[in-house]
């Protein structure tokens, strides 16, 4: 659903106003030198987040002329009113191969160290808004107000952190990706390591030819797990080769614990909550969602997913794709499952078990989402 809410997150919108503020969002802005005749704004019903004023206006003046103020956080290590996706250098600002004094791991320490057992309110607010904005930052990317190219066809890719980059699984899930991204389709995963280090990989060499991506995954395998040592090395060399990657998602969280960033995504939407990350990250995979193997996480998420679709809720049924016909059938009986759970559904026709990369794409191009 496309916002209809004015959202103002520069100085220029503000300006561009002319002190119209009726029913608008600004948000995170150093209001103190912008030069607005405030005594004249018209404000009621707008909503300021996290927003510095000049010296001479006051809170209360704008709320007796119907405005609602949320004032700035002090001290934390992240904005909980930022209004854009992350990128991975502004996580990475700070890293270098010998140090990691990154925002990533400073916003993860202070978040381990204060939010994540037991928050004192004022940090429990601060992070429930920061989520809220992310939520707010993604809707706009996938509605097209970002990159201008329109609202962007979803796929999800799922599976396990632990699947090392030699492996024939790992560089299946990054070939499924790289068809995908060249088809339009735009690539969303956990954000992490292994299976969805993959897709992002996939992903960022869509504008590239199949040699540039084996030649990508070939380079990589020498530092299978992200406890290698030239784990993050190997990926730099990378970029380094290709610098102008395709677009595509993570939704990483810090609530597992401190792993690298993805370094193939050019959008991070990172969140405390990883139940809201998750249950998102399913939610706007429209396009559906194929599942390489994993462990319980990947598990719980398939039947997240199954949930959406069984009972409708976001009024779309979508593909749940299984990429490993042992894995997902003799190893675990999920495929069984949920066929067995859909039973005479409309999402029934929607599952599908595979093991190769041409027929899992096939099955995604050929079963576009069914509004219900």
């Amino acid at each position: 659903m496309m916002k209809a809410v004015r959202e103002i997150d520069s100085l220029n919108s503000l300006l561009r106003q002319r002190g119209q503020l009726r029913g608008a969002v600004v948000q995170g802005l150093d209001l103190s030198q912008a030069g607005v005749p405030w005594h004249e704004v018209d404000c009621d019903g707008a909503v300021f987040l996290g927003c510095d004023f000049p010296e001479g206006v006051g809170v209360e003046e704008l709320v007796l002329k119907g405005a609602t103020v949320f004032p700035p956080f002090r001290h934390l290590p992240y904005d909980p009113y930022r209004p854009r996706l992350y990128t991975r250098q502004e996580l990475m600002e700070g890293w270098s191969l010998e140090n990691d004094r990154s925002l990533d791991l400073r916003i993860y320490e202070h978040f381990a160290a204060h939010g994540r057992k037991h928050p004192h309110v004022l940090e429990a607010l601060a992070m429930r808004l920061h989520d809220h904005a992310v939520d707010d930052a993604l809707a706009d990317l996938l509605e097209g107000r970002v990159e201008g190219d329109g609202v962007k066809r979803v796929v999800g890719i799922m599976g396990g952190h632990s699947m090392g980059r030699d492996e024939e699984d790992f560089k299946r899930v990054a070939r499924v990706a790289w068809h995908l991204a060249r088809e339009g389709y735009f690539v969303a995963t956990g954000g992490g390591p292994g299976v969805m280090e993959a897709g992002n990989l996939g992903a960022y060499f869509a504008g590239e030819d199949a040699e540039a991506l084996e030649w990508a995954l070939s380079h990589m395998e020498a530092a299978p797990g992200y406890q290698h040592e030239d784990y993050s090395r190997l990926a730099l060399e990378v970029i380094e080769r290709y610098p102008h990657g395709t677009s595509s998602l993570a939704v990483p969280t810090w609530f597992y614990g401190h792993e690298p960033t993805n370094w193939f995504s050019r959008h991070v939407a990172k969140y405390f909550s990883n139940s809201l990350r998750e249950d998102g990250l399913l939610a706007i995979a429209t396009h559906g969602v194929i599942y390489a193997r994993g462990s319980a996480g990947t598990t719980q998420e398939v039947f997240m997913d199954a949930c959406q679709n069984h009972y409708r809720t976001f009024q779309v049924v979508s593909p749940m794709v299984f990429l490993g016909r042992d894995w997902f059938g003799e190893r675990t009986g999920i495929h069984e499952a949920v066929v067995r759970q859909a039973g005479e559904q409309k999402y029934g026709e929607y599952i599908a078990l595979v093991d190769g990369v041409e027929e899992c794409v096939d099955f995604v191009r050929n079963h576009p989402p069914a509004v219900v």
